[in-house]
């Protein structure tokens, strides 16, 4: 038995076992949305006739497009598996998939990779395998199929196409009765399955403003400077551990400054877990105007901050662009996903830190930074799903302050 191999001719010579059969698999996933209702098809076909021995489907609940190709593939192999193969070639639109099975690619998402290993798990109990890419349009059987299965997922259901039990119980699929979709598959359909849990559960992370300082009352920049919180800020930082208690957080990381790590370490406690501090969390670096208020910048420096409002890429003076922020940002959340994959954590941070990973899960542009306002001591709360794409649920909520 082998691992998958780099993608080959089809056509090139071969020498199948004696009492198998050369397989092509043709496998399809996608999401109204990503993430959004989801679902993936697979084709098994006879490589020397064409025939299709076997059709898998199903709808997945709320998943990404990744995901839903994953699915589209391990459920290509469980089939072919039953069919006494001698050599597979693996044929999807997906150069992403392609390419991490054919091991050219990395899988950094921390999402993706429990996928990736139940299908490297299949291969290594099959003959030769390789996978080759193919364009959306030679893959309309799958991508049929997987459109079935959209379709029930949107209605909150889980269509397959011929399932296995293996996989339902697997996912904590239940199935009921029978029950045909509306939808242009191949295959009558012969099952529903009620869908309780996305095959990849999603990174979230309750994002938490530190509580009030002096210059936050008095409405200056306040970057890199160490101020503590205010008594006031002490009470807001004691109300978020109180409502966080409860959030089924299994971790908090937060910037190293003092009025983020103040509030951090009463979150910790409320938790029950050691904090985490990360630079990368850190607030931007305003230079020379730390300390002062707008006004007293446009007053000084009146060019300098007009080209500062105009593009987040110029930086205050010997200080740090909302660009360079983002960098770092990223950086910070790639590494959080990396740790605390699948998990929910708490993040204390700062006002530009927060409206930038906001800004990156809506897919926005650097200048949504100037449409959003977070108040002190604000949760704010993003789902990170497999290979990148991410919901925000909350945005400001300043509920646990009004008591």
């Amino acid at each position: 038995m082998t691992s998958p191999t780099s993608p080959t001719s089809p056509t090139s010579p071969t020498s199948p076992a004696s009492g198998g059969r050369r397989l092509v698999i043709e496998a399809d996933g996608g999401s109204r949305g990503n993430p959004g209702p989801a679902g993936y098809g697979a084709v098994v076909r006879d490589a020397d006739t064409g025939k299709v021995l076997a059709e898998r489907a199903a709808g997945i609940g709320t998943a990404t497009n990744n995901v839903a190709e994953y699915g589209g593939l391990i459920a290509g192999l469980r089939a072919a598996r039953e069919l006494d193969p001698a050599e597979i070639e693996v044929r999807m639109d997906s150069k992403l998939v392609v390419e991490q099975m054919s091991g050219r690619w990395q899988v950094k998402h921390p999402s993706m990779k429990p996928l990736a290993r139940e299908a490297a798990g299949l291969l290594a109990e099959l003959p030769r395998v390789w996978f080759t890419w193919i364009p959306r349009e030679k893959n309309k059987h799958a991508d049929s199929l997987a459109n079935a299965a959209m379709d029930a997922a949107a209605k909150g259901q889980v269509w397959s196409a011929d399932p296995t039990e293996e996989w339902l119980a697997q996912h904590d699929a239940t199935p009921s009765a029978p029950e045909a979709p509306a939808a242009p598959a191949p295959a009558p359909p012969n099952r529903l399955s009620g869908w309780q849990e996305a095959p990849a559960p999603p990174t979230t992370t309750l994002l938490l403003r530190h509580g009030q300082t002096v210059l936050s009352v008095e409405k200056r920049f306040s970057g890199v400077g160490d101020q503590s919180l205010t008594g006031v800020g002490r009470a807001q930082a004691a109300a978020a551990a109180v409502r966080l208690a409860g959030s089924g957080a299994t971790a908090v990381v937060a910037s190293p400054v003092r009025r983020a790590r103040e509030t951090a370490l009463l979150v910790a406690e409320a938790l029950g877990v050691e904090p985490v501090f990360d630079e990368g969390f850190r607030e931007t670096d305003f230079g020379d105007w730390e300390g002062y208020t707008f006004a007293e910048v446009r007053e000084k420096w009146p060019r300098e901050l007009d080209a500062w409002l105009a593009s987040t890429a110029v930086a205050p003076p010997y200080g740090e662009s909302f660009d360079q922020t983002a960098t770092r940002v990223r950086q910070a959340r790639d590494r959080l996903l990396a740790s605390y994959g699948g998990q929910t954590v708490v993040v204390v941070s700062h006002v530009t830190p927060i409206k930038t990973l906001l800004r990156m899960a809506l897919d926005a542009p650097p200048s949504a930074l100037y449409r959003m306002h977070l108040d002190l001591a604000a949760l704010n709360e993003i789902q990170w799903f497999a290979d990148g794409p991410a919901v925000v649920h909350s945005l400001n909520d300043t509920g646990h302050l009004s008591g």
